[in-house]
């Protein structure tokens, strides 16, 4: 199973894909949003090249694990995405995501201008990480 994460933001979206066997989680790509959200063919290229199963996209909540203001406007793309490329879509808590990317950013030594276009896709597979174990323990429970 091949899931493919979206971290979408206002400008970028980042973008993760999982190993074949469903795994391990990779960052792949960031794009303009907009070629995300209007299925450019950059998108439907990386649909096409890796052939998901799913779609996983982070919604941001509060730190009181409520849906963010920016929840609703991020869960009608990606609701739109996933129609449009007819794949399954499940939603998982990108709270913290981010600011997790730039501390492993950090660690590697980038500076801050060098994170600004990776921050997106790190994130998008530190939450698709997070997707892929909870799913195995699912699996192990079942």
């Amino acid at each position: 199973m091949v899931a493919l994460a979206l971290d979408i933001g206002g400008t970028r979206t980042g973008i993760a894909v999982s190993d074949r066997t469903g795994r391990v989680a990779m960052p792949l790509k960031v794009l303009p949003a907009s070629e995300v959200e209007n299925m450019a063919r950059t998108f439907r290229m990386i649909i096409e090249d890796h052939e998901p199963d799913v779609i996983v996209c982070g919604l941001p909540q509060t730190m009181a694990g409520e849906e963010g203001p920016q929840a609703e406007h991020i869960r009608a793309i990606a609701e739109r995405v996933s129609r449009a490329c007819d794949l399954p879509l499940e939603f998982i808590d990108e709270r913290l995501s981010s600011s997790e990317a730039k501390r492993v950013l950090r660690e590697q030594g980038l500076s801050e201008k060098q994170m600004r276009g990776k921050v997106d896709m790190i994130s998008a597979s530190l939450f698709l990480q997070a997707w892929l174990d909870s799913q195995r323990r699912k699996e192990d429970r079942g």
